[in-house]
């Protein structure tokens, strides 16, 4: 377990790099958390699946596509949509497409009425996401490669296959880190 936390802290840097060195640890990072994960070979590549599919389904249309930022992550079936759209009807179709979606479970639909996020909020996320990642991976109470954390607009959103307590922990971790205005739980419980 040491063992994968010093992995995963090591990696981390390498993942936020562009370029073939991080599509290499990227690769290496998969292979390690899928052999690692609780979530079953199958459930793993089925969110993968699930979130190209998402981005291809909504890339079909082009206004929804250009006029809007959305990220859409997928864990054990369970999608989360983040991001801004322009309209209600936007967003109300982003949900029908990624519901088409064979394996989608259950779907928490984030999106805001807005116009699309700047560079520089997206860059505030993506540090805040990487201080949350960091402060689980130094914490011995909670392991990292069971939460997956998602930030958007300073709202952590916190996914995976825990226990009660790794839950507990893994929300009080993100609550005392700089910038988090908000934590939402999306866990599915072991116990």
């Amino acid at each position: 377990m040491l063992q994968v936390r010093i992995l995963f802290i090591i990696l981390l840097p390498l993942l936020l790099l562009q370029g073939c060195v991080a599509a290499v640890a990227t690769g290496a990072a998969v292979g390690a958390s899928i052999a690692y994960d609780r979530r079953t070979t199958g459930a793993v590549i089925d969110d993968q699946g699930i979130e190209y599919k998402s981005a291809s389904a909504l890339y079909e249309n082009q206004n929804l596509y250009e006029q809007s930022h959305i990220n859409i992550t997928s864990y054990n079936g369970i999608v989360l949509i983040t991001g801004e759209t322009p309209t209600e009807a936007f967003k109300q179709e982003v949900s029908a497409k990624v519901k088409m979606i064979p394996k989608v479970t259950l779907i928490h639909n984030e999106l805001i009425i807005a116009a699309p996020s700047a560079l520089p909020s997206r860059s505030s996320d993506s540090w805040i996401t990487s201080k949350v990642k960091t402060k689980l991976a130094a914490d011995e109470s909670v392991d990292p490669m069971y939460v997956k954390v998602v930030t958007e607009r300073g709202i952590v959103y916190m996914m995976g296959l825990v226990t009660r307590e790794e839950a507990d922990q893994a929300v009080r971790v993100a609550r005392q880190t700089a910038g988090v205005q908000r934590v939402v739980k999306i866990f599915e419980y072991q116990d």
